[in-house]
């Protein structure tokens, strides 16, 4: 950690989300060992993934962003309110704009700006828009850590690089399976699958960049990706989790996600 530390900020946000795209990829190639996955076994991801994004979104993001606020002049929970409204609409925008097509759904119900674009790259749009909270948060952590602001450290930034990382596997294997189903060679769902995971990568640098320059930005910026997450876990995450039968599998998995991301963040952070 030590030399971690003496890093910039920027290239430590480089590293954690390069760690988590790594961990997408490997994830993601579980369909070169297995063509098929049960659909419980994706549900239990699904509702995992969920219940560590809801998990990072308070103890790592919201919490740190009202305790800056409450060092300032300005209530504390009006940075907490508006960042993480205005991250929630960022991602609505994304969502009503960029062409995309949920796993499953035929290829005239596809969302965003209608376009004449393959199957295959809407699907893998449609997981790629889940991914830029996840970096966006890690890259905001590690730049809150680098301003050297008491709420934020360190190891809560990498804390959370864990987590995110953490489901990123089982969400790498739920989305490249179905690709697989879809049509796909392997040789193809596994590419596309850990592409979807390198927009972290692209949205951490960009994260940790903007909070160092323009520092008043900080608690927004923190409940931005809280916001962003939320939103990706309400819209999508839950609802493919619960199509199921068996939601109570989807539902252990959110409920096991939120509780290792709490252990993780209370004990590292």
């Amino acid at each position: 950690m030590q030399c971690f530390s003496e890093i910039s900020p920027v290239f430590q946000a480089f590293l954690a989300t390069c760690f988590t795209w790594l961990v997408t990829a490997a994830g993601a190639g579980v369909v070169i060992f297995f063509k098929e996955v049960s659909q419980r076994s994706l549900n239990a991801a699904l509702g995992f993934a969920a219940g560590v994004m809801i998990a990072a979104s308070f103890w790592s993001l919201l919490a740190p962003a009202i305790e800056m606020a409450g060092a300032s002049k300005t209530p504390a929970w009006i940075p907490a309110a508006v960042g993480f409204l205005l991250g929630g609409a960022f991602l609505k925008l994304v969502d009503r704009l960029l062409p995309h097509l949920h796993l499953g759904l035929p290829l005239d119900q596809a969302e965003g700006i209608k376009t004449h674009w393959q199957r295959t790259v809407l699907l893998v749009l449609a997981v790629t828009i889940h991914n830029i909270p996840e970096g966006l948060a890690v890259g905001v952590a590690f730049g809150a850590a680098g301003a050297g602001l008491p709420s934020a450290s360190l190891a809560g930034a990498v804390a959370l690089a864990l987590g995110i990382g953490i489901q990123n596997f089982p969400e790498g294997t739920a989305v490249t399976v179905p690709l697989r189903r879809e049509g796909l060679s392997i040789g193809k769902s596994f590419f596309y699958g850990q592409l979807s995971g390198f927009v972290e990568v692209i949205s951490g640098v960009i994260g940790a960049y903007l909070v160092l320059t323009v520092q008043a930005l900080l608690p927004y910026a923190l409940s931005f990706a809280a916001g962003a997450m939320i939103y990706v876990v309400v819209e999508e995450l839950i609802p493919e989790s619960q199509k199921d039968i068996s939601t109570d599998v989807a539902t252990l998995g959110a409920m096991l996600g939120f509780t290792i991301m709490m252990i993780l963040d209370v004990a590292l952070g």
